[in-house]
């Protein structure tokens, strides 16, 4: 099953989606990560990212608790969900007002059997649909920085890297965030 052969929808969450959408498997695999080395002394430090590849291939679990996602899910500003077949196979959670003028894309899962196959960018591209929708010019984009096959979406769809918060999760990892600006 390649891209073409998929017929998806997207469309904005409905309450009957929340269970479905809170049983999709949220963990990835990765044979890469981003790597942050501190350079220099305070205060002319600096900090680079790098990747780098494993040992062996890692899988990671969703830095939110899946108990409470639901509960999240409300706080945000939209909920996009795709389907396929008549059936959910992934969603973006998108926020107003973190920052000024942007959507913010903190969520987005797609159905393992279904990855790789242009679900997660159809999910990016109607997220930056609707941001324009808001009349916001950005979208920024939110990742662990061990979740290579998200970076590697964010650079294929031109997003550039513009930051990143060091124990920003429950776990403590390291978020990443690219940014777009939309026209």
């Amino acid at each position: 099953m390649n891209e073409t052969s998929l017929q998806i929808s997207i469309r904005p969450a409905r309450e009957e989606d929340i269970s479905a959408l809170v049983a999709l498997d949220h963990g990835y695999s990765t044979d890469y990560a981003w790597q942050m080395d501190v350079e220099g002394a305070h205060p002319a430090s600096g900090v680079r990212f790098r990747e780098t590849r494993l040992p062996r291939p890692m899988s990671v679990k969703y830095p939110r608790p899946q108990q409470a996602l639901a509960s999240q899910w409300q706080q945000r500003s939209a909920l996009l969900v795709a389907e396929e077949a008549g059936q959910l196979c992934g969603y973006a959670a998108l926020s107003t007002g973190l920052a000024p003028g942007a959507v913010w894309l903190t969520d987005l899962v797609v159905a393992p059997h279904l990855r790789r196959k242009g679900i997660g960018a159809r999910l990016v591209l109607a997220a930056q649909q609707w941001a324009h929708q808001q009349n916001c010019n950005r979208l920024v984009l939110e990742m662990q920085s061990k979740n290579h096959p998200a970076i590697c979406l964010a650079h294929k769809l031109a997003f550039s890297f513009s930051g990143y918060s060091d124990g920003y999760y429950d776990n403590q990892d390291i978020a990443l965030f690219f940014a777009k600006r939309l026209t």
